[in-house]
């Protein structure tokens, strides 16, 4: 049972837990405060950015955190609709990860937002009602889909190959129906999530080649204006892209975006990037753009839970700090405008996955994680990734390269969405 009296008593149990003055004290006790204002915020104007850019953001997680208890806040520091925040700032595009069925036998989920279609229907409202565009990203999975790892959902494991075909086929059109039929105003759908190497459970670039044409045909059969993406990854290794563009055209796949992720501590330098991307759109006639991008604010932990940068053996090329952050955006978003008018604009994953509570209360935030799918993996995914989730599930592993505190109230560095179609300059005090 996923619902119901299940969700009544952990709802009980978080209350109990969570409503004590002690527990509230730590929170504000540990309430970060940016270096500098907004307005102080120095921001070079992106060159050929044009007027439909993307300057998107990733919320897969934002209702879990809501769920959990997480407040959002407005540059005045008025709670107000995370999606109507965003929107202010300047993001005109929302993507959210879509899992085939994130929980285990019992309807526990497996964290990571618990991002299921339901989930993605809900964010995609909330987007669409703020006058923002939709990104379905499909991972074709039932949990984390990336480089390192595309298993295929349990309900597809034991299918022929063919077989697994339809089913692809058949999961992507009934979702964007019901997404649609909701009044999700769908602008892009990725057809698999950093599937450099693999793809629902295959290998064989022929094999993963028929699969993302039977996501496109599902795609194309909705709503021809919907633009189908690929999504890969590690832009920074010689050869890749333009291996894997070649042989997405030797094997005729449909597909009209390249996207690829960027982390300037993992993915080599920009110059490298504009060169790759531009050269797949110059070749096969593609529109490219940065599907996953973020940068560190703070090397600070907010909520005990190890973050995935800085890390020893990392370059980080910009400053740690808000205003390294927001140059780190805009650069990514001038390396993808230097490509051209193939270049389609930038998302900047999970902006919003900030603590659910204070690192001093682990324990707690345990149980939010658990609860309500917050964290990036609870202990219940064990049960279908064991070699990874299943060690190391737990918080947010990003909080401090979020665009809000660990309070939920707006850093300096989200203005950089609206700040870069024509530059900021901070008035002298």
């Amino acid at each position: 049972m996923r619902s119901g009296l299940k969700m009544f008593f952990a709802a009980a149990i978080v209350w109990s837990v969570f409503s004590s003055p002690g527990y509230a004290a730590a929170v504000k006790q540990e309430k970060h405060v940016p270096e500098l204002r907004a307005e102080d915020l120095s921001i070079k104007k992106v060159e050929g950015m044009n007027k439909d850019f993307i300057k998107g953001a990733d919320v897969s997680s934002v209702i879990a955190l809501e769920n959990s208890g997480v407040t959002f806040y407005n540059t005045n520091g008025k709670r107000q609709d995370i999606f109507t925040t965003l929107k202010q700032a300047g993001v005109n595009y929302v993507r959210v990860r879509i899992w085939n069925d994130p929980y285990d036998s019992s309807g526990n989920g497996y964290g990571g937002g618990n991002n299921d279609v339901q989930k993605a229907i809900e964010i995609g409202k909330r987007a669409t009602a703020n006058g923002m565009k939709v990104l379905a990203d499909f991972h074709y999975s039932d949990f984390w889909a990336d480089p390192a790892k595309q298993k295929v959902p349990k309900a597809w494991a034991n299918l022929s190959f063919e077989a697994k075909k339809a089913r692809l086929y058949e999961f992507t059109k009934q979702s964007l129906q019901r997404m649609i039929e909701e009044g999700v105003n769908i602008g892009m759908v990725q057809v698999g999530n950093e599937t450099t190497g693999a793809f629902a459970g295959e290998t064989d670039w022929t094999k993963m080649s028929q699969l993302f044409n039977e996501g496109s045909r599902a795609v194309r059969e909705t709503n021809r204006g919907i633009l189908v993406a690929l999504h890969f990854t590690n832009p920074e290794t010689a050869g890749r892209y333009s291996f894997i563009a070649e042989t997405l055209s030797k094997n005729k796949v449909d597909y009209d975006v390249f996207a690829s992720s960027y982390y300037p501590f993992w993915h080599g330098t920009l110059q490298n990037l504009t060169s790759i991307l531009k050269a797949v759109a110059d070749t096969y006639g593609k529109k490219v753009m940065v599907a996953e991008t973020s940068y560190t604010y703070t090397a600070e932990d907010g909520d005990g839970h190890e973050n995935t940068a800085p890390k020893s053996g990392q370059t980080l090329p910009y400053p740690i700090s808000v205003q390294g952050q927001a140059n780190a955006i805009r650069d990514v978003m001038q390396a993808v405008a230097n490509t051209g008018t193939a270049g389609l604009g930038v998302f900047y994953w999970e902006p919003t996955w900030i603590p659910v509570g204070p690192k001093t209360q682990v324990e707690k935030n345990k149980v939010l994680w658990e609860t309500y799918g917050s964290g990036w993996a609870s202990s219940y995914a064990a049960e279908y990734d064991p070699e990874d989730a299943g060690k190391w599930y737990g918080g947010s592993a990003v909080d401090n390269q979020a665009l809000f505190d660990c309070n939920g109230h707006p850093l300096p560095s989200l203005q950089v969405f609206q700040y870069a179609q024509s530059g900021h300059i901070p008035k002298r005090r």
